[in-house]
C-alpha cells in the first residue's frame, strides 16, 4: 500500500522523534502533545508563541505563589501553611502537563541560565525568556494589589522569622541545587515536557514547601521574588532571592556535568541514561545517532505500528 505508506510519512512532521514513522497518526498526534516537537521547539518564527506560553505560565505560577502566602496570612485559619506551599507545586505540575512542549515550562531565570549552561538551549534566547518571566510574575502581583490590596507585601519572599539573611541564603542555594537537579535530570532538550517531568518538578516543589518554608519561603526562583518585590516597592532581602538560587544553578549545573557529562550533545544523551562506562558510552553514542538518521528502530516501537510492503 505504497499511497497509504507515502501519506502516513507524510503526515509526520519534521524533527519528530525517529521511528516514529511506524507508529499510527493518533498516536504520533498523542505523542506529539506530550512530550513536543523539537523542530517546532527550536523554530525561531514561533518564538513568539514560546514567549507567551512562559509569560502565561510564570503569571499563574506566581499567581499561586504569592497568592498562597498572601491569604496564609490574611486568613490564617483557613488558608493553612500546607495549603499554601502546595499550591504553586500543583500549578507548576499543570503548567508542565498542558504547555510544556510549547516553550519548555522554564518558569524562571535560573531554569534558562541552566539550560543554557548546559549547552540545551541557545543563549540568544535566554535574555527574552528572562525578561517575560520577569513581566508574568509582575503582572501576577499586581492582579493580586488590584484585588486584595498590598496584603503582607503582596507574598514577598522573607526570611521567616527568628531567622537571618545569611541563613535563608543558605537554604536558597540548598533548594534550588536539587530543584535544577530535578528539571536537568528530567526534562528532555530543556523542555519540561510529559508527566515525569510534572511529577518530578511538582513534587520536588511542594516537598521543600513543606519542610523549608519557614526558614526563607522556599522560591529557588528569581522571578517569583521580584514580582511582589517590584508590585509592592519592598525589596528588602530581594538580594537573597536573586543570589540563592543563581549560586545553587551553577552548583547543579557543575553536578549534572559529574553525573551526566557535558550537554547538549549524544555523549551526554547517553550518559543520561546511565551509561558511564566510556565503551559502553561510544556504542550508545552511536546507536543514538543511528536512531536520529533513520537508520535504526529504536526498541519496543518496531511492530507497533503499520507494517512496511514486503515486511
Amino acid at each position: 500500500m505504497p499511497d497509504e505508506e507515502a501519506h502516513i510519512d507524510a503526515a509526520i512532521p519534521s524533527g519528530e522523534g525517529p521511528g516514529m514513522g511506524l507508529l499510527g497518526a493518533r498516536t504520533r498526534h498523542l505523542l506529539a502533545l506530550e512530550f513536543g516537537n523539537k523542530a517546532q521547539f527550536d523554530d525561531a518564527g514561533l518564538e513568539w508563541r514560546r514567549l507567551f506560553s512562559e509569560l502565561l505560565g510564570t503569571f499563574f505560577l506566581v499567581l499561586a505563589a504569592a497568592g498562597g502566602g498572601m491569604m496564609g496570612h490574611a486568613f490564617p485559619g483557613v488558608i493553612s501553611h500546607q495549603a499554601a506551599v502546595v499550591a504553586p507545586a500543583l500549578t507548576v505540575m499543570a503548567i508542565i502537563l498542558f504547555m510544556g512542549a510549547v516553550s519548555g515550562a522554564h518558569l524562571n531565570p535560573a531554569v534558562s541560565l541552566a539550560f543554557a549552561l548546559r549547552g540545551d538551549f541557545p543563549w540568544k534566547r535566554v535574555p527574552g525568556y528572562i525578561i517575560i518571566q520577569l513581566i508574568g510574575a509582575t503582572l501576577a502581583c499586581l492582579f493580586l494589589r488590584w484585588v486584595f490590596g498590598n496584603v503582607y507585601h503582596l507574598g514577598a519572599t522573607l526570611p521567616g522569622p527568628g531567622y537571618k539573611n545569611w541563613q535563608a541564603l543558605l537554604m536558597e542555594i540548598v533548594l534550588t541545587v536539587l530543584l535544577v537537579s530535578v528539571i536537568l535530570g528530567t526534562a528532555s532538550a530543556a523542555q519540561n515536557v510529559g508527566a515525569i517531568a510534572a511529577l518530578g518538578v511538582g513534587g520536588y516543589i511542594a516537598l521543600a514547601g513543606l519542610w523549608a518554608a519557614p526558614v526563607s519561603g522556599v522560591s529557588m526562583n528569581p522571578a517569583r521574588s521580584f514580582g511582589p518585590a517590584l508590585a509592592s516597592g519592598y525589596w528588602a532581602s530581594y538580594w537573597v532571592y536573586l543570589v540563592g538560587p543563581i549560586a545553587g544553578m551553577l552548583i547543579a549545573v557543575g553536578f549534572a556535568y559529574v553525573l551526566r557529562g557535558r550537554g547538549g550533545d549524544v555523549i551526554s544523551r547517553a550518559a543520561g541514561s546511565g551509561v558511564l562506562d566510556e565503551g559502553a558510552l561510544t556504542a550508545k553514542a552511536k546507536l543514538s545517532q543511528d536512531i536520529d538518521q533513520g537508520k535504526v528502530v529504536p526498541p519496543g516501537v518496531a511492530g507497533t505500528g503499520p507494517q512496511r510492503t514486503g515486511q
